[in-house]
C-alpha cells in the first residue's frame, strides 16, 4: 500500500513539473499597434503670441474668465454623468482586483449524513477538499489581461465624458453670451425700424415716399422680431442645457436676459504655441480603442488556452462516522491527491472556431485602433481649418466694419449740416448694427473653433491617479510620428 501510494504521488509530481513546464511558454504575443501619425500638422497652426500656449488640461482658462472658470469647475464637480463614468472605473478596478482569484487554490470544507446502499447503517461524513486551476496555457494572464482592459476601457471612457463636459459647458456658455449680444442689438435694430416705419409713413402721406418703401420697412420689422424669437428660444435652450450639465433644475435668470457687454473670447485671446501630433496619446478614444485591443488580446488568449488540456490539481481529507454502530470507520479516511484533466477531445472543432474567431476580432480590434488615430488627426486638422478659417472671417469683417463706421460718421456729420435727412441716416446706423451683429458671431465662431480643437485634442484635467500614472510612465502609449524610430 504505501508503495503504491508512493508511486502516485511520484506520478503527480511529475505531471505537475509537465504541465507547468508546457504551460509557462503559452501565452499569446501582446498585439502590435499602429500607431505613426505625421511629424507636423498640415493646417496652419495658430501663434501664441506673447502669452504662453495655454495648458492643454485647463486650456479654457486662458481666457481669464472667471464665471466660465467657475462654471468648468462645478461641472466637474456636480455632473451626473461624469459620476457615473467614476463609479463605472471604481467598479472594474475592484473586479480587477479578484481577476486572478479564480486560479488560487480553493478550500472548502462540509458535513453530511448518508445511508450506505443497503439502507442499513447511516454514516456522518465530514470532508475538506482542496482544488487549485492552474491557469496554464496563458489561461491566468490572459483572464488578467482582460480585467486590466476593462480598467483601460472605463478609465478612458472616464476621460471621455470629461472632455466631453469641459468642451460642451465652455460651449453652452459662448452661446449663452453671444445670444445676449445678439439680443441686445437686434432691440437696437427694432428701435431704429420702428422710427424708420413711423418716417416712412409719414413721408406717403406727404407724398414723398411710396406704399412700397413702407411695405418693405413693415416686412424688415416683420423679420427682426422673427430673429428676436429665434435668439430667445437658442438661448433659453443653451442655458437650460447649461443647467443640466451644471446639475441644476433650472438656469440662473442673467442667462435669459439680453446683455450688450456680455464677454466674449477676443481672436487673439487663446493661442497655440505648438501642437506636436504626440499630443493624440490624450485623446480618450484612442485609449478606448486600445483597451478594446487589449480585451480581444485577452479573449484570444483564453480560447487559446482552451484548445489545451486544463488541470486541476485536487486533494481531499474524509472523516467518515458510523452512527448507527457508533464507531469510526478506517477504511473510508485516506487522503486523496491528484490532477484532475480535462482533454478537448469531442469538443476540440467548437474550440478551434472559437479560437479561429479570438483572432478575426484581435484583427478587427487593431484595425480600429489605427482608424482612431486617423480620425484623430482628421479630426484635429479640420479643426484646425476652421480656425484658420474663422480668423480670417474676423479680418475680413473688422475691415467691412471700418468702412461702415466711417459712413455712419460722415452721414452724421451731413445731418448736423442739413444736408441729409433723419431718415436717410437709419440705414447706415442699421447696416453698422448688423455689421457688429455679424462680428458678434464670427467671435463666438472662432472661440467655438477654440473649442472643437482642444476637445479634438482630449483637453480635460486629468485625476489625480492618472496624473501619477502619467509621471510614472504608465500613461498609454503614444502615436509614433511617421519616420520616427519604432
Amino acid at each position: 500500500m504505501n508503495t503504491a501510494a508512493a508511486a502516485t504521488h511520484r506520478f503527480s509530481c511529475l505531471c505537475l513539473g509537465a504541465v507547468l513546464a508546457l504551460g509557462g511558454c503559452s501565452s499569446p504575443p501582446p498585439a502590435q499597434l499602429d500607431g505613426t501619425v505625421p511629424g507636423q500638422w498640415t493646417q496652419p497652426v495658430p501663434a501664441a503670441g506673447a502669452a504662453a500656449a495655454p495648458d492643454l488640461q485647463g486650456w479654457w482658462k486662458a481666457w481669464d474668465d472667471a464665471a466660465l472658470d467657475a462654471l468648468v469647475d462645478e461641472a466637474l464637480a456636480a455632473n451626473l454623468d461624469l459620476a457615473q463614468a467614476q463609479s463605472r472605473l471604481r467598479q472594474q478596478r475592484l473586479l480587477a482586483g479578484t481577476a486572478g482569484s479564480a486560479f488560487q487554490p480553493v478550500l472548502t470544507a462540509g458535513a453530511r449524513t448518508l445511508q450506505d446502499i443497503a439502507a442499513i447503517d447511516s454514516y456522518f461524513h465530514a470532508s475538506i477538499d482542496v482544488s487549485w486551476d492552474l491557469g496554464l496555457f496563458g489561461a491566468r494572464e490572459a483572464g488578467e489581461r482582460n480585467a486590466a482592459a476593462s480598467v483601460l476601457d472605463a478609465r478612458g471612457r472616464l476621460q471621455a465624458a470629461r472632455v466631453a463636459l469641459v468642451a460642451d459647458v465652455v460651449h453652452r456658455y459662448l452661446d449663452i453670451r453671444m445670444a445676449q449680444r445678439q439680443r441686445a442689438l437686434i432691440d437696437e435694430q427694432a428701435l431704429l425700424d420702428a422710427r424708420a416705419l413711423q418716417l416712412a409713413q409719414v413721408r406717403q402721406q406727404q407724398r414723398l415716399g411710396t406704399a412700397e418703401s413702407v411695405h418693405q420697412l413693415q416686412l424688415q420689422a416683420g423679420q427682426s422680431a422673427a430673429l428676436r424669437a429665434s435668439l430667445r428660444e437658442t438661448q433659453a435652450r443653451s442655458a437650460h442645457m447649461l443647467a443640466a450639465l451644471l446639475g441644476r433644475t433650472r438656469p440662473e435668470a442673467q442667462w435669459l436676459q439680453a446683455d450688450a457687454k456680455a464677454p466674449l473670447p477676443g481672436a487673439q485671446a487663446l493661442g497655440v504655441a505648438a501642437l506636436p501630433a504626440d499630443l493624440l496619446r490624450t485623446r480618450p478614444d484612442i485609449q478606448v480603442a486600445q483597451a478594446a485591443v487589449e480585451r480581444a488580446a485577452a479573449e484570444q488568449g483564453i480560447a487559446h488556452a482552451a484548445l489545451y488540456p486544463r488541470f486541476v490539481l485536487g486533494g481531499s481529507l474524509l472523516y467518515s462516522f458510523n452512527i448507527t454502530q457508533n464507531f469510526r470507520t478506517t477504511q473510508d479516511n485516506a487522503p486523496t491527491f491528484g490532477p484532475q484533466i480535462d482533454i478537448p477531445l469531442f469538443d476540440w472543432g467548437r474550440r478551434r472556431s472559437q479560437a479561429d474567431a479570438s483572432e478575426l476580432a484581435l484583427q478587427a480590434a487593431v484595425q480600429a485602433y489605427r482608424q482612431s488615430v486617423l480620425d484623430g488627426v482628421a479630426e484635429v486638422e479640420s479643426a484646425l481649418a476652421a480656425l484658420d478659417a474663422q480668423r480670417e472671417r474676423i479680418a475680413s469683417l473688422q475691415s467691412t466694419q471700418q468702412v461702415l463706421a466711417e459712413r455712419e460718421r460722415v452721414q452724421d456729420q451731413r445731418l448736423k449740416l442739413g444736408l441729409a435727412s433723419e431718415f436717410g441716416g437709419l440705414a447706415p446706423r442699421r447696416a453698422a448694427l448688423q455689421a457688429r451683429s455679424e462680428q458678434t458671431t464670427a467671435l463666438a465662431a472662432h472661440a467655438l473653433a477654440y473649442v472643437a480643437l482642444y476637445k479634438a485634442l482630449g483637453g480635460a484635467p486629468l485625476p489625480a491617479e492618472d496624473k501619477d500614472d502619467a509621471d510614472s510612465g504608465m500613461a498609454p502609449r503614444a502615436p509614433r510620428a511617421e519616420g520616427a524610430p519604432s
